[in-house]
């Protein structure tokens, strides 16, 4: 459990990191992901199961398990989207994902999800990068971290 914490909140920091690198400036997080999507489930039209469908997709090329009782919580508040689960809600609404998180940032995606995995390595790479336990995850950023610094 603490390790998925760490990851999670690495994953945080990463984005409001890079939202200062750019802006000069910290975003807050105004609202959380049960707002989110409670606001584009009343803005689109949406239901839950409607969701799922637009989800399914992307669940199944990056091997992401999401159920009716997932959505539940997340839209309830009860629980917080992982990383894994967030960027797939992100994919399946055309949002971004730091949006989704609650932060005060444009609802827009920086890529668009067919631009994300233009030859499918990418999509290959997150399914099995996910397979993997923490450790051996820190060990594969290690070496593509010592394949790039080599460069």
């Amino acid at each position: 459990m603490k390790k998925i914490f760490i990851i999670e909140l690495e994953f945080f920091f990463n984005i409001v990191y890079d939202e200062v690198t750019q802006t000069g400036k910290v975003s807050i997080m105004a609202e959380n992901t049960s707002t989110r999507l409670k606001t584009i489930m009343v803005q689109r039209g949406l239901k839950q199961a409607d969701i799922l469908r637009l989800a399914q997709p992307y669940c199944e090329k990056y091997k992401i398990k999401m159920g009716k009782s997932d959505l539940s919580q997340f839209v309830s508040g009860k629980v917080e989207p992982g990383q894994w689960k967030l960027t797939i809600l992100g994919l399946a609404l055309d949002v971004s994902e730091a949006w989704l998180m609650g932060l005060d940032v444009p609802m827009e995606r920086e890529t668009t999800p067919a631009s994300l995995d233009g030859d499918g390595r990418i999509g290959e790479f997150v399914g099995l990068f996910c397979q993997l336990t923490a450790e051996q995850q820190a060990l594969i950023i290690a070496q593509i971290k010592g394949i790039l610094s080599a460069q």
